[in-house]
């Protein structure tokens, strides 16, 4: 009896894990019979669990969706790795995900066994999140209706704020959600204009009832958080540049977000940044605030640009050192103000991570 109780949770536990067995599949992962199989299935249908079949060659056994969400088997590793991310979920933009998840990380702890709770527990005391907070939080059931038009194949409505706050009514055949440390994003092929675009999913609101269901397209890239990547910090701006930074890509990539523009691998010490900005004087600031050594590689107008900047900090430190010679204070507050009176320090970004 033992034996069979322990092959059942075996079962249930694959099922879970994949989206459909065949019987010999199972078979030999559980090291019986297929005879025995279907009677095992049969066995867990009798507990009330939905086990699916189809029949022929290519047919296998699936859990169905049912009335109620049964009991989940998880190994060590699948227990700790759930709790850490339910822990961490709150930092991922989706309203009210916090909560949500401290409920569901309650129920697990009440279960899980005392060797686990130890190895989590540690990792709760002895860890200190430093998660920025989303600017703009997504509701999970926009979320949830996109994805589903995203698996279902079906055409989209929605209403589409862009970023002046205009609001319009969008047609558009949903392909896959990409999600950053901060935003969603959904891909789709935009019905009106004829082209793939890219939507931030906080300024979507669906008009239902949406429909009908479409083929599905050859996607924009292979690669879609690159190419969500590039139109994010790229595409959009009317300033746009290639830049060799003097370090490994490794390197740069701890400090340049996916937001921020696209890295490139170049050379054991070096890899080329594609970004944009809106204007070429914003684009040297930031650049030069990664604290790396860099390269203008295009266009040649960000190098006058360059030199402009370098030439101006070099007259203020001019300046300064001959204050400090002559023994002359400097003017109040003349460090943070430009000729025309403006406070300086309040162009000043607090951090690269995420750029204009």
């Amino acid at each position: 009896m033992l034996e069979t109780s322990a092959r059942l949770l075996r079962l249930l536990s694959l099922l879970q894990a994949h989206r459909e067995w065949s019987g010999p599949e199972l078979a030999d992962r559980l090291g019986v019979t297929p005879r025995t199989v279907r009677r095992d299935v049969d066995r867990l249908r009798e507990l009330g669990y939905p086990v699916d079949a189809s029949p022929g060659t290519g047919g296998g056994y699936r859990l169905g969706a049912g009335a109620e969400l049964p009991p989940l088997l998880l190994d060590d590793e699948e227990a700790v790795a759930v709790a850490v991310g339910l822990r961490t979920a709150a930092g991922h933009g989706v309203e009210g995900i916090g909560e949500t998840s401290l409920r569901a990380l309650a129920k697990l702890e009440q279960v899980l066994p005392h060797r686990l709770r130890r190895r989590i527990g540690a990792l709760t005391a002895f860890t200190v999140p430093m998660l920025r907070a989303p600017r703009d939080q997504v509701d999970p059931a926009v979320l949830t209706e996109l994805a589903n038009a995203c698996r279902d194949g079906e055409r989209l409505r929605f209403e589409y704020r862009d970023h002046h706050g205009s609001a319009g009514r969008r047609t558009a055949d949903p392909h896959r959600l990409v999600c950053s440390e901060r935003r969603w994003y959904l891909v789709a092929w935009d019905v009106d204009r004829d082209d793939w675009r890219t939507f931030r999913v906080d300024r979507v609101t669906p008009t239902p009832p949406h429909g009908p269901r479409v083929p599905p397209r050859t996607p924009p890239a292979e690669d879609l958080a690159a190419y969500v990547s590039r139109g994010v910090s790229t595409a959009t701006y009317a300033e746009r540049a290639v830049v060799r930074l003097l370090v490994p890509v490794e390197r740069a990539a701890a400090v340049v977000s996916p937001s921020a523009g696209v890295l490139e691998p170049e050379g054991p010490g070096s890899c080329l940044l594609r970004t944009g900005a809106g204007s070429l004087e914003v684009m040297v600031l930031h650049i030069a605030l990664l604290g790396f050594d860099f390269e203008v590689v295009e266009p040649a107008e960000l190098t006058e640009h360059v030199r402009t900047v370098r030439d101006r900090l070099g007259r203020a430190v001019d300046a300064s050192g001959r204050r400090r010679r002559a023994g002359t204070p400097a003017p109040p507050d003349a460090a943070a103000r430009t000729p025309d009176g403006a406070d300086r320090t309040r162009a000043t970004p607090s951090a690269p991570a995420e750029w204009w």
